[in-house]
């Protein structure tokens, strides 16, 4: 395109009617072009660029599939519990036989989850059992740590910057590891 238009340049040096016929063809050209452009579908030719929205799109898809992958198996569990299954009622309890903590609940999800899902009563029990004795097990280390402090403070044995808080895995294991260099080369 940038050739004929430098030798359409050159010719106008040499034929002064050769602008004159470039303006008529292009003047044809456009004519024709918009025409056609026109009898092709009569609206607007303007082209918006735009952002894709595939990602969007996409977005939406999946969470509509993975929602109602979720959504219509929970929906059918729930209708079938509530309409054939229905809610436990009250009954006498046989003789000798005592009944499971699930079985306590009234409604079939509920026991369900109590029976498979949660822990027992008395693992709870037992957890917080548990929780309450290391709790009190750091509360008397930190007052047997205060009364060292106290003592060494009152009597003056030694500095607080010479104290140290080890742990006793640590000693144990520096100790194990001397013990050991001890009888591989003896006392010396």
């Amino acid at each position: 395109m940038a050739v004929w238009s430098s030798l359409s340049r050159g010719f106008t040096q040499i034929n002064p009617l050769v602008p004159f016929l470039a303006a008529q063809t292009s003047k044809r050209f456009t004519q024709n072009v918009l025409a056609k452009r026109a009898m092709s579908g009569g609206h607007d030719r303007e082209f918006f660029i735009t952002a894709s929205r595939f990602q969007w799109h996409k977005f939406k898809d999946y969470l509509h599939f993975y929602t109602m992958l979720g959504l219509i198996p929970i929906l059918g569990i729930i209708f079938y519990s509530n309409v054939f299954i229905g809610p436990a009622t009250l009954a006498e309890i046989p003789e000798g036989y005592e009944p499971k903590y699930y079985e306590y609940s009234r409604h079939p999800i509920t026991r369900f989850i109590a029976r498979y899902i949660r822990s027992t009563p008395q693992q709870e029990y037992e957890k917080y059992c548990h929780h309450i004795y290391e709790e009190n097990e750091k509360r008397q280390l930190r007052l047997l740590e205060t009364r060292v402090k106290e003592l060494m403070r009152d009597r003056n044995d030694y500095q607080a910057y010479y104290y140290r808080a080890v742990m006793a895995k640590y000693y144990r294991t520096a100790r194990k590891a001397s013990k050991d260099l001890e009888e591989t080369y003896g006392q010396q």
